[in-house]
């Protein structure tokens, strides 16, 4: 057990973190299995490669993370040794995503058609009228 942790503080000593643990260590994500998992589909890009949750990050490294409609991209600044608070993560990562495409993601979520809450199933002419509302989107 000792030699793990001094083998782990080594890594984190040389700049060495695994993706999956810095995305969720910085608050990009809520749980470390939500991290490995949008690693694993292929959503999580470094330095124009895709990768796996074991991947190892290093300070200066640009990661790219589609969410759709669109890429957020950050710059890793530091190495946490643990989870941060939120005010604290802007010193470890600095999003460098265009204003534009969360500008174009505000329009998308305002455009979209939502239903109260607890007003139950559509009847079938609010689904046709919900149908041709969204054919005359795309």
């Amino acid at each position: 057990m000792h030699f793990l942790c001094l083998f782990l503080n080594k890594l984190h000593m040389e700049g060495l973190y695994r993706v999956d643990k810095f995305l969720w260590a910085v608050r990009i994500f809520k749980t470390r299995s939500i991290a490995t998992e949008t690693c694993k589909s292929k959503r999580i890009i470094i330095n124009n490669i895709s990768v796996k949750p074991s991947r190892n990050v290093k300070i200066g490294d640009t990661i790219e993370y589609k969410q759709a409609p669109i890429v957020r991209t950050f710059e890793i600044l530091d190495l946490p040794k643990s989870r941060v608070s939120a005010k604290l993560s802007t010193n470890y990562v600095k999003e460098t995503t265009p204003e534009s495409s969360f500008e174009m993601l505000k329009q998308i979520k305002s455009t979209s058609i939502r239903r109260e809450k607890g007003s139950g199933r559509p009847t079938k002419k609010e689904r046709r009228l919900l149908d041709n509302l969204n054919k005359a989107d795309e």
